[in-house]
């Protein structure tokens, strides 16, 4: 009883000094960056209040159209004002509510998605880049587009390795099916003409949906003309085994991501 309530005591006092932390600075700067108490705390809330929709990694929940908050600061180049603001204000139009946390528990919020965020790829990637331009150009072009030249089916794939780390990007070849990004999540649809449909899912309201098809044009069509309507669960994208591309042929595709990067 007596260590709970020093701990009581303990983390009022922490929680008076940073109200009045936040206080003296401004909302475009995190005052919580250098303490990682904050972030354990915001790990709580989070969890508490936005695991639901997030999921308790906070890399979303894909039936709920959730997405992976682990790539805020490098996907979407968020800043942390912007993080702040988002979370305080919510998305019109989307699920996503403003809340009525206080400034404080919004910068903790941001310092626990700050500690879980995706990095780049920091190190050189040991492969043959001219290699892997030639394994790019018979197996991923068609779909993804890199310094202007490709695909726009799957995602833009300039600078993929200052956002993302090498990991992730090898459990996306191997795996794509498992962590699908809201603008390229799969759909196929029978029209009222009996025209069959396949694409990537772009927008959506409550009377039309647009996306882009298989042969990547972008459509529009009214869901009133939809006769049959599938949100499927496996990506367009193959899985690419080691019996399609080996671990060496993996490493020389992902040294010429990193070597025709966009500055």
């Amino acid at each position: 009883m007596i260590n709970n309530h020093k701990f009581v005591i303990s983390l009022n006092a922490f929680l008076v000094l940073i109200i009045l932390a936040v206080n003296a600075h401004s909302q475009a700067v995190n005052p919580l960056e250098s303490d990682p108490r904050a972030a354990r705390l915001g790990g709580s809330i989070f969890r508490a209040q936005c695991a639901t929709c997030h999921g308790a990694d906070a890399k979303g929940i894909s039936t709920l159209d959730a997405p992976d908050l682990t790539m805020s600061w490098v996907e979407r180049q968020l800043s942390e004002e912007e993080v702040f603001q988002t979370i305080r204000e919510g998305i019109p139009g989307s699920i996503m509510p403003p809340h009525t946390f206080n400034d404080t528990e919004v910068w903790m919020l941001v310092s626990f998605l700050k500690s879980v965020a995706e990095v780049g790829t920091t190190n050189q990637i040991a492969g043959n880049s001219d290699r892997g331009a030639r394994l790019f150009s018979s197996n991923c072009s068609r779909c993804h587009r890199v310094d202007g030249k490709g695909g726009s089916l799957g995602p833009e794939l300039s600078n993929i390795t200052g956002r993302r780390s090498q990991d992730a990007l090898v459990r996306s070849i191997r795996n794509p099916s498992a962590n699908i990004t809201r603008l390229y999540k799969p759909i196929s649809f029978i029209t009222v003409g009996n025209e069959s449909v396949q694409g990537t899912i772009k927008s959506e309201d409550a009377f039309s949906i647009q996306l882009m098809d298989s042969n990547q044009v972008l459509r529009g069509f009214s869901k009133l003309d939809l006769r049959e309507l599938r949100r499927e669960e496996q990506s367009l994208m193959p899985s690419f085994t080691e019996s399609s591309l080996s671990d060496s042929d993996v490493n020389d595709l992902l040294s010429y991501l990193q070597s025709s990067r966009s500055p």
